[in-house]
């Protein structure tokens, strides 16, 4: 009986912290929070991450794989999207400049790198070896690494505009080119293949997650969907709270202020990041891979048409070129990348070598 209780409240919580998150969300946007209320803000968004997971997995079981990865990568990219564009906005001076370059490639890298590799070193710490379909996740990995060099590698060396930055005509040829990229590989991945996106046993055989286990009702899959947008709202929205006091922490350690943008795409990827790993652990490496290598697709293909559009009011240089450095780690995660999924097996050493690379990115923010 105490058991029931246990689970009874848990459950109260994972609907009432989303709710309570946004109203604190509105009560402390735009104002100086003390040391109390920021602590308190911390937690509310440690629970609203809890929270959105939880949804997005009962979302998921519905409506099955890969549309389950795929809403959850789309949801969080969206309201990812709105923080930058009002961050950019609302920017003094220059600073706005490099804004959406860094928080992209901050993206690609915790998403190819951070997520792909834990959710590798969960599942070959439990099973071995991690078993996916090398064609469905060669082909999104393939789509990643073509509109991020388009996007964040060329600018580097067009010589049409000054510094690393796009022409108008090219910004917007970057931005529709791949905004239908995005739109094919999500027709290809739900649509016209979506069996090369589902799980597989070691044999090959594809397995539908949904035949499994009975499947939650509409109701109930409709209130997780309307409480997972809040909860990623409510995660968005108190990451931007909580920006000031990483600001702060950062200024005062002495690191690069590109710091700030790491912490915060941490904390907006954490719900996903979350998700990836637990489904890795159940031995659907497949789902992880979808969401890491989807989500990096998204924060490219729909932050860029975004940024392309708000640059018509903007005033200043748009900078998405990435210096040597970062050209490097991204040619270096497309290669590692490339021989992990090559024949849709990974050992303990893949998961190894993703996760090493993410730690150097981590590291060379703080020490550039």
């Amino acid at each position: 009986m105490s058991r029931l209780r246990d689970v009874q409240w848990i459950d109260a919580l994972r609907y009432a912290v989303p709710v309570l998150a946004v109203v604190t969300l509105g009560l402390a946007w735009g104002r100086v929070l003390p040391p109390v209320v920021v602590v308190i803000v911390a937690l509310l968004l440690a629970g609203a991450v809890l929270s959105a997971v939880h949804h997005a997995e009962v979302v998921a079981h519905r409506v099955g794989e890969p549309f389950g990865s795929l809403i959850l990568a789309v949801a969080v990219t969206v309201i990812e999207v709105g923080l930058i564009v009002s961050m950019m906005v609302s920017a003094e001076g220059g600073s706005a400049s490099s804004l959406a370059r860094d928080t992209v490639f901050a993206a690609v890298m915790i998403t190819c790198n951070g997520i792909v590799g834990l959710s590798l070193l969960v599942a070959t710490m439990r099973r071995r070896v991690a078993v996916f379909n090398a064609v469905g996740t060669g082909s999104a990995l393939a789509t990643v690494a073509t509109v991020a060099t388009m996007c964040l590698v060329l600018p580097t060396f067009t010589t049409t505009a000054p510094g690393p930055a796009f022409s108008p005509p090219q910004l917007w040829f970057a931005a529709i080119a791949s905004l239908a990229l995005y739109v094919l590989f999500v027709i290809t991945q739900t649509i016209q293949y979506r069996e090369d996106f589902l799980p597989v046993t070691e044999e090959g055989k594809v397995i539908d997650v949904t035949e499994h286990d009975g499947l939650p009702s509409t109701r109930l899959t409709m209130g997780s969907l309307v409480l997972l947008l809040v909860a990623l709202v409510a995660v968005v929205g108190l990451a931007k709270v909580e920006s000031p006091a990483v600001e702060a922490a950062v200024r005062a350690a002495g690191l690069p202020q590109s710091v700030v943008g790491v912490v915060i795409a941490l904390l907006v990827l954490l719900p996903e990041t979350l998700t990836a790993v637990r489904v890795a652990r159940r031995g659907h490496v497949q789902i992880s891979l979808n969401l890491g290598f989807g989500s990096a697709m998204a924060s490219i293909g729909l932050t860029i048409p975004t940024i392309a559009i708000v640059s018509i009011w903007l005033s200043g240089p748009l900078l998405l070129g990435l210096g040597p450095m970062q050209i490097v780690l991204l040619a270096l995660t497309v290669a590692v990348a490339t021989l992990t999924v090559a024949s849709g097996r990974a050992t303990l050493l893949h998961a190894g070598v993703h996760l090493v690379v993410f730690a150097a990115f981590l590291f060379l923010a703080i020490s550039p």
